[in-house]
């Protein structure tokens, strides 16, 4: 799967998600769902105890990575997925940063 839309270009989306999401490897899942389905970027714990991710791909594929964020790794609690437009950053993997 490539990642980017039949006209070039390609979606891009910021993804905060709140909750219990840090200790509950949401950042490997969330790698694991991305390289899946064919989405690049990253995603990092964040100081306030969110997981702060940033995805590139297909729309469908970056929808259903943002859907997934929705349930997140078994033990994980997720209370809010706040979503916002980015620019593609022209990442060729998705990676877990610190």
């Amino acid at each position: 799967m490539s990642a980017g839309r039949q006209d070039g270009t390609v979606k891009a989306v910021q993804v905060r998600v709140t909750g219990r999401v840090q200790g509950v490897s949401f950042r490997w899942y969330t790698q694991e769902q991305a390289r899946l389905l064919g989405v690049v970027g990253w995603v990092r714990n964040e100081p306030d105890g969110s997981v702060l991710l940033h995805a590139e791909g297909e729309d469908e594929a970056v929808d259903a990575l943002v859907a997934w964020c929705h349930e997140g790794p078994g033990f994980a609690r997720v209370q809010q997925v706040a979503v916002r437009e980015a620019a593609p950053g022209g990442a060729t993997s998705f990676e877990v940063t610190y």
